[in-house]
């Protein structure tokens, strides 16, 4: 990766834990759940709003280090209007990446946590926020 593009990719990161992006409590949520990096003290609870089977509205509260903070930002960008199958596809394709099992399908800010992979102890960091979102679109709390 170029010296440019990972200066690209931590001003992202930066931006989003600094202006994160849907963080707030959602007072008409249909699910919520709840995600702890007991590690590191990283704490997040993300909230949902479906109609139907779309995502309508997805927030989070909580607190954490700043890869905790902007993935999870990043990630109510990445879902919010998008089925609970398409949000469960770009799960499972931001796990792959952020696992060091490649990048295919990530498009946009999500590529700029494509170096946590190179980190085993960063991945819970920047993996808690999207696991609580699956968790909420499943009902557990």
């Amino acid at each position: 990766m170029s010296a440019e593009l990972e200066e690209l990719y931590q001003s992202i990161i930066l931006d989003h834990n600094r202006r994160p992006q849907n963080h707030r409590v959602m007072a008409d949520a249909t699910g919520h759940a709840e995600g702890l990096n007991p590690l590191c003290g990283d704490q997040v609870t993300v909230f949902v709003k479906l109609e139907g089977d779309r995502l309508a509205d997805v927030s989070f509260q909580g607190h954490g280090c700043a890869i905790s903070k902007a993935s999870a930002s990043l990630m109510t960008q990445a879902v919010k209007g998008k089925t609970v199958a398409e949000s469960q596809a770009i799960f499972d394709r931001f796990h792959a990446m952020v696992t060091g099992q490649g990048t295919e399908g990530i498009t946009g800010g999500l590529k700029a946590l494509s170096g946590v992979s190179k980190f085993p102890l960063r991945v819970k960091c920047a993996s808690l926020g999207w696991h609580a979102m699956k968790a909420a679109l499943a009902g557990e709390t």
